[in-house]
């Protein structure tokens, strides 16, 4: 089996990854599972830059695995793009996701509905060896809602409305959420990419 090293200990994401990828003969481990315990600094000025820190960084210590890292964050039109790759730390360095999801309802107080589209964007960088690197992009479209809606999900799902399901992330199923996120997109690209390339 082969072994894939998640340059994250994100357990929401971590979960996600395995579930989308849950039938291909491949072991999926955090950083905490082969006792990795650093900060990457994430100072790219778009995602796929910052997937690629994240990735060569732990490639650098763990050569012997393929690992794949992902970054991922949300752009507001309204706000031109932002929080965008400080999605994360959108109100401070050590926020956690009920505040960046304040500051967001804050800024977005007196927008109406409809000019409060927003993306995700997930960039997955995968480095198969030293001479091997896949990139891939997937996105997902929605709407600002004005308030929290549903209770499942983590980050900005409780307030990313996805007309088609009429739901929020956060209302989904998993299996809804990730049949048309944006880390689901990324990652069918990248089961295409590697199937190509016989690693799967």
């Amino acid at each position: 089996m082969k072994k894939l090293i998640v340059a994250s200990n994100n357990e929401h994401k971590i979960k996600e990854i395995r579930e989308i990828l849950k039938d291909f003969n491949m072991e999926i481990l955090s950083l905490k599972d082969v006792g990795i315990d650093i900060d990457i600094e994430e100072n790219g000025t778009t995602f796929m830059e910052n997937a690629a820190i994240k990735a060569n960084t732990i490639f650098n210590i763990m050569s012997d695995y393929m690992v794949m890292a992902d970054d991922t964050g949300l752009m507001v039109d309204a706000l031109n793009g932002a929080p965008g790759v400080y999605s994360a730390r959108f109100a401070g360095e050590h926020a956690n996701f009920k505040k960046n999801n304040e500051k967001l309802l804050n800024l977005l107080r007196d927008v109406p509905f409809e000019k409060r589209t927003a993306k995700f964007v997930c960039a997955i960088v995968l480095i198969v060896d030293k001479d091997t690197v896949i990139n891939v992009e997937g996105e997902s479209k929605g709407y600002i809602t004005d308030k929290y809606v549903g209770d499942s999900g983590f980050g900005y799902d409780p307030l990313f409305y996805v007309p088609e399901f009429d739901k929020t992330f956060a209302q989904m199923t998993s299996e809804q959420k990730n049949s048309i996120s944006h880390r689901g997109n990324a990652l069918q690209k990248l089961v295409e990419e590697m199937n190509k390339l016989k690693l799967i």
